[in-house]
């Protein structure tokens, strides 16, 4: 019999793993292709994320781990002190993290879909795009449209996106600088977790 209670049901540790790769091959902005699909599932792994927080199992749920951010901020500093609890399912901070990098990926996805439908005219917002320009009434000059108005939102659409994907970025580094801590403190190895679904009961 194998060590250990289950923690994290299947599909927590597969949406986990597959937006971690997702979020990897999304970085690949050079090859189109790849970005715009890894964007799609990304996308979607968020959104079955959100639903299974609220019909999932116990410690997928939100409300086994939605905390304040004051409860986060002192489990860190007694984390940084080696002198903090352990939680059987998400910490405070883990709690935390979770719902900031669920918020940021779907910003970062909701972004790229509206930046992929002004520059290429593809992707499921393509249509809404057409319509909201011709609504207001940008002209064309010999059938082609203004290309300073049109390069100006784009211009500023694209910076948003950046800048949000930045911060999940960021937001990615420092869970796992997170979970390393943890994972030291409590003399426990949390990736192996995510991926075996089981920890040890105390």
């Amino acid at each position: 019999m194998r060590a250990g209670i289950q923690v994290w049901d299947p599909f927590v540790r597969i949406a986990h793993w597959t937006v971690a790769l997702g979020f990897v091959a999304y970085l690949t902005e050079d090859v189109m292709t790849v970005h715009v699909w890894a964007g799609y599932v990304v996308g979607a792994l968020v959104l079955a994320r959100i639903v299974w927080g609220f019909i999932g199992s116990r410690h997928a749920r939100f409300s086994d781990f939605a905390t304040g951010p004051m409860t986060a901020a002192r489990y860190l500093w007694d984390l940084m002190c080696a002198r903090t609890r352990r939680y059987i399912g998400h910490s405070p901070a883990g709690g935390v993290m979770v719902i900031a990098l669920l918020v940021f990926l779907a910003a970062t996805v909701v972004t790229g879909l509206v930046r992929y439908a002004e520059e290429e005219r593809a992707g499921p917002l393509a249509p809404l795009y057409a319509q909201t320009s011709s609504m207001a009434g940008i002209q064309a000059v010999d059938g082609k449209e203004d290309r300073g108005e049109r390069h100006g939102r784009e211009s500023a659409l694209g910076e948003a996106h950046e800048v949000i994907a930045n911060i999940t970025l960021g937001l990615v580094v420092f869970h796992i600088v997170g979970v390393l801590l943890a994972s030291f403190v409590h003399h426990e190895n949390l990736a192996k977790a995510m991926i075996t679904g089981r920890k040890r009961p105390d």
